[in-house]
């Protein structure tokens, strides 16, 4: 089977109109590509476009949006009469139901059936794997995961997840239409939860396991995470602050942390590897990554700038300790 080109793409189906859906539809509409809304009844689909204009009015004279997107939404932003009729001709299919297998099988089957069959047919699915999905879809090879991230018009990351039966031609084409429309394609394992999700809870079954104990209540963990490592996460990964702060630093917390909660913190194996082979981060030039030796004092520079102006950027935005 022959895939479109990303230039050839020129319509696009949301199937669903919830805030996800939603939020999606609005992207490539605002990015000049046609955009059909699907849901259960055209009544329905017709709502939430009328509800999607006006919240981009709304978010471009908050200066949330450029000049002219809500005018371009309005334009290419239609409600199909039907799901069959909505995916008949469009080069690109997301589907954005809520988060239930027998749901999201019984819609995939049905677009599957009704859209052409050169058709990139994606999953906005937050944690179910990409194969179990892939088997209602006939030609899995057109079959992609398209994990958007809430609110989807203002966060930048994509992950993209392939199936075990996804051609690279499907790959390629999804991240060539997503860095069109703005947006941060981002690889992840077919494997469930991907990245984003199986970090974010265990994060928060962590986050939990501390209030459960009564060591801290949830308006203090949300403090002292908004204010220590999620500040600095807007600009470097796990692996960028663990190589800044020393991975013999890491190594030794690990230590402690292991004694005192036991085996869920044992130190990884790739962080003893590194540490043992003199590899400790940006002091060493080598850890997770590799460093010029006139690295250290640009990156440190370049952090202090970046946290200097979201500390700048917070009391602007309205934002509230925790």
């Amino acid at each position: 089977m022959r895939m479109p080109q990303p230039d050839a793409v020129r319509r696009v189906a949301v199937v669903g109109s919830g805030y996800m859906g939603g939020g999606i539809a609005q992207v490539f509409a605002a990015h000049g590509m046609e955009c059909v809304l699907v849901d259960a009844s055209a009544e329905q689909a017709q709502r939430a476009v009328d509800r999607l204009v006006d919240q981009a009015v709304e978010f471009e004279s908050a200066g949330l949006m450029p000049q002219g997107s809500a005018e371009r939404i309005r334009r290419n932003l239609r409600a199909a009469p039907s799901l069959a009729e909505g995916v008949a001709d469009a080069g690109f299919v997301v589907e954005a139901v809520p988060e239930d297998l027998a749901l999201k099988t019984r819609i995939l089957a049905e677009v599957s059936a009704a859209c052409p069959p050169a058709s990139i047919i994606g999953t906005n699915t937050s944690a179910i794997p990409i194969d179990t999905l892939a088997a209602v879809v006939s030609e899995p090879t057109r079959f992609v995961g398209v994990h958007w991230m809430n609110p989807a018009p203002f966060v930048p990351a994509v992950e993209v997840i392939p199936g075990e039966a996804t051609g690279s031609d499907t790959v390629t084409l999804v991240h060539e239409l997503l860095l069109q429309v703005g947006k941060a394609p981002c690889p992840a394992p077919r494997s469930a939860g991907f990245i984003a999700n199986r970090l974010q809870f265990a994060l928060f079954a962590e986050a939990c396991r501390i209030v459960e104990e009564g060591a801290a209540t949830t308006a203090e963990i949300d403090a002292v995470v908004s204010n220590s490592f999620g500040f600095r996460l807007p600009f470097f990964g796990p692996f960028r602050i663990a190589d800044i702060s020393g991975l013999d630093v890491y190594a030794g917390a690990y230590e402690s942390l292991e004694a005192a909660y036991g085996e869920r913190f044992h130190t990884p194996a790739v962080l003893t590897e590194l540490v043992e082979a003199g590899k400790i981060g940006v002091k060493s030039g080598e850890g997770f990554d590799r460093y010029a030796p006139d690295s250290a004092a640009e990156l440190a520079a370049m952090r202090d700038r970046a946290y200097s102006a979201l500390s700048a950027l917070r009391p602007t935005i309205g934002w509230r300790q925790p």
